[in-house]
Formats: structure tokens, sequence, C-alpha cells
């Protein structure tokens, strides 16, 4: 099963003197960027604030819906997509973007870069609310940049946040106790990714944040991510990524603000196969039967609710099956695959882009009424149409192996 989230308030925190106050929160674009003077004596970064409502999910952990990662598996997995909006000058030399749990309240604002006058009420560089509130990253300082919590979850005691990567605050830790086991310190409060020149959209396994978002929210109330590469706070440690001399590239996402489909959301994963057929009496294809199959729809409809959850049902047989003489009607009959065998996706039917891929998670399921899988249609951006696509797999790693993608023109539209 895959469900999304879209992101709430996102903005970006530009270093400068002349934008530390800017507020960029309806920006259509999201910068990880690295600006500097021919000999590095002046270095300027940004980065990027982004927040998702976790209501929801907190809800459907409770409701059962969602599994829950205190408890064995079945588990959830957490994703952090954000879409690639022209990145430039990416070094050939792979490099690393953090999302690290933002320690302290902000307000995305209004404002976009190119305001004029710009605007500067909301979050920036230097303040957390805007310039006109006076609330400061950290109080008398100019020079932030926003505030994370250090690299891993005590096991006991208050959670701190670091002033510099590359030193201690009392009761945290940094990167430079990496010497301590992960097993002493408890869950990672950062996540990451490694970028090179040719592969810039972001898909970032958050889990460990986002557990402990949802686990302890008095201690770590839900203030989203901040998204940088490697830096202390202010930007004043010359031997990280953010601060050294080298040149590494402009990082762009498509921000929540974007007029096209690439809006940055929240992914969730789990396994929901089920098979199970009880007592009823299935006809399981086997052998030649799977050599030459189709897929048709029961009971699909053209539209559903974008709050609907829905269980679709497909069916399959053979597209020439032999003539055999026969008790009960074949329109009357119920085909089965053997189990593990039948994936589904998600195109969106427009843009050909893939929604939901084919993977452990899109197993198909059965029951006593053939196969199902089930779909989340508010994990789907309404007004917009999409198709269903079946994939077949046997006999992988051998002679006989068949690997069967069936696009069957399955569409239908999710509405408001």
């Amino acid at each position: 099963m895959h469900y999304f989230i879209y992101a709430d308030a996102d903005a970006t925190l530009y270093e400068g003197e002349t934008t530390q106050s800017r507020n960029t929160g309806l920006d259509e674009i999201l910068e990880v960027r690295k600006d500097m003077n021919d000999n590095a004596s002046v270095i300027n970064v940004s980065r990027a604030l982004i927040k998702f409502d976790l209501t929801e999910i907190s809800n459907f952990i409770s409701d059962g819906l969602i599994p829950s990662n205190n408890k064995p598996e079945p588990s959830a997995s957490y994703f952090l997509n954000l879409y690639d909006a022209g990145s430039t000058g990416l070094t050939s030399t792979s490099q690393l973007l953090y999302a690290h749990i933002v320690s302290q309240s902000w307000t995305a604002g209004e404002g976009t870069f190119h305001d004029n006058p710009e605007t500067t009420d909301g979050v920036s560089w230097r303040y957390r609310v805007g310039q006109n509130d006076g609330t400061q990253w950290i109080s008398g300082s100019n020079d932030t940049g926003g505030t994370w919590y250090g690299d891993f979850m005590p096991i006991s005691g208050s959670p701190h946040w670091d002033l510099l990567d590359g030193g201690n605050v009392t009761g945290s830790w940094t990167e430079n106790t990496a010497s301590v086991g992960v097993k002493e310190l408890g869950s990672l409060r950062y996540a990451s990714q490694s970028f090179d020149y040719s592969s810039t959209d972001m898909r970032m396994d958050v889990t460990e944040p986002i557990n402990i978002l949802l686990n302890s929210s008095s201690a770590y109330p839900n203030e989203g991510f901040i998204i940088k590469r490697s830096g202390s706070v202010g930007n004043e440690d010359s031997n990280c990524p953010e601060g050294d001399s080298s040149e590494y590239g402009q990082f762009k996402f498509f921000s929540r603000d974007t007029n096209t489909i690439y809006q940055p959301k929240l992914e969730v994963v789990w396994k929901d196969f089920v098979y199970s057929t009880g007592s009823t009496a299935l006809t399981l294809m086997s052998g030649s039967q799977l050599d030459d199959i189709v897929f048709y729809m029961k009971g699909m409809r053209d539209t559903y609710k974008e709050n609907s959850k829905i269980k679709f049902r497909l069916a399959g047989r053979q597209r020439y099956p032999a003539k055999t003489y026969e008790t009960t009607p074949r329109a009357l009959q119920v085909t089965t695959f053997p189990s593990g065998t039948l994936f589904y996706s998600v195109k969106d039917a427009l843009t050909e882009e893939t929604v939901i891929p084919f993977d452990q998670y899109t197993a198909v399921s059965c029951d006593s009424s053939g196969h199902y899988f089930n779909l989340w249609m508010n994990g789907l951006q309404a007004e917009r149409y999409y198709k269903l696509l079946y994939k077949f797999v046997s006999g992988s790693g051998t002679i006989g192996e068949i690997n069967d993608i069936h696009d069957n023109d399955f569409t239908f539209k999710v509405e408001k």
C-alpha cells in the first residue's frame, strides 16, 4: 500500500546581508544553494523548510489502518519526495542532502524571492515568524538559518538542539560523537540521501525521524524538516560542505505552491497483502494457462470522491481458453493467480508519470470473491485522471520467467 500526504508549509531560508530577512513562503521553488565569490571569502547558502501535518497519519495508526512501528511486522516506512525543478551545476562527486527535525516553530509567510519591496513577514534566515514580530531563531543572533535537533534522540532525558554541528551542546549529540553506538543514543533525528549529477529527484527514507515525531510528539512537536547540506547553525563551520571552499551546485525542487503536479509529498508504504480464499472453491490458473492472459475490472467506476477508500476488484483469464465440457458457466467461475504473482501500479493518465510503482507494497490480494487491492483516493491529487496497470510475474530467475505488464486503459478520475 502506498499513501501520500502533501506539504502544509514550506519556504527557503537565504543567507546573506541582503536576504537574511526575506520571506519566500509562496515561492514555487525550494532551493538548497551555495554561492560564493572567487576566493571563497564570502559564502552564502540556502536551506529549505518543509512541514507536513501528521494528524491524519497518527489517527490512521490509532485506528489500525496504518501499521504502528511500535509493534512487530508489518511495519510502515516513510519517504520524503521532492521533485527536481531544474537543478544546476551539480558536481559528478556524490554529495549528501540531510533532513533534520526542526527544533522551533516557524511561520511560512506569503512572500516570494523577487517581491519588490521584499516581504519580511514570515520565516527567513534570521527570523522564525518575521521581521515585524522580531522573534529570531537564536535571540540576539542575526546569522542563524534555522535550528534543528542533534543527530540522535537520547534514550532518556530532555531533547536538546545543536548550536554547532562541530561541537557539543550540553546533553546533546552531534556528528562528532559518531564513536558512540547508535544503540546507546537511540533513534536518528535526521535522514539523508546521496545525489550525483544524474539523479536529482529526492525520495529520502525519513522513517526514523517521522517515528520520533509520531511517537514522541510532546518532546518533539512537529515543526517539519530543514533540508540542507552538512553545516552548522549560522554556517560557521569551514570543515563542512556548506562552509568549505568547494562548489557543489544548486538544488532546486518544486514547492507546495507549484502549478505543476510535482508538489512535495510524504509517502507512507506498508504491506497489506492477504491471500486467503477460505473454503470457497476458486479456479487456480497454472502452467500454460498463464502464458497469455487478459485482465478486466469488476464494478470499476469512472469517478471517485477524494476522501474515498476503494477496494478495486479485478479478474483474469486465458485469452483463448481451451474448449472443455463444464457444468458451471465460465462467466460464473472465479479464476485466480498464484499467491504473490500479481501487482498493480498507478499512473497519471495525462503525463504518464508513475504515481505508484510496481513493488513489494503493491501485491494484489485475494479473498473468497477473487483478487482485490485497496487504494485511498485522498492520497492522490483531486481533479486528475489516473490509470491502473497490472503486472504478472512468474518463474523469476528461470528459463520460463514471465514478467508481463498489462495496460488496458483502466482509467478513473478523483473528484473533490
